[in-house]
């Protein structure tokens, strides 16, 4: 079982930091520590203190980590009570998979969103192959 802490302010949800973290991956059930949350505060830091320049990839790292711990996780009834944990852990990876797909279309192309939009002038450009060496024949 993990150690740590367990926390969730819903005020701090405008910084980016572990609340905002926690709201977006949908794990702010608190409450029962262990039993009802999936990271400790102190995973989802070390998260972001990885990335410190990359929100997505933090986020990225943090619904990896979900997705292994969660996948042999199995549906579950005991008389009346029926346990659906499978349907958590396809959501956790269906985030997973479409993030990946965004952070490395990103990596690929240069391009940045929101807060790391940046000026950079594009790798290709109109005429890049012309020497302007050889005269016009």
């Amino acid at each position: 079982m993990a150690k740590g802490g367990y926390t969730y302010d819903p005020g701090k949800m405008k910084e980016l930091g572990k609340d905002r973290m926690r709201f977006e991956l949908g794990d702010t059930m608190v409450d029962g520590l262990s039993d009802t949350t999936a990271l400790t505060d102190e995973e989802i830091q070390a998260a972001i203190e990885t990335y410190p320049k990359s929100w997505k990839r933090a986020k990225l790292m943090l619904l990896e980590s979900l997705c292994r711990r969660f996948a042999y996780e199995v549906d579950t009834k005991t008389g009346p009570l029926q346990l659906y944990m499978q349907e958590r852990a396809k959501l956790w990876r269906a985030d997973y998979e479409k993030l990946k797909k965004e952070v490395s279309i990103e990596a690929c192309s240069g391009l940045k969103f929101g807060n790391e939009a940046h000026n950079k002038p594009p790798y290709f450009y109109t005429g890049m192959q012309q020497n302007e060496r050889v005269k016009d024949r």
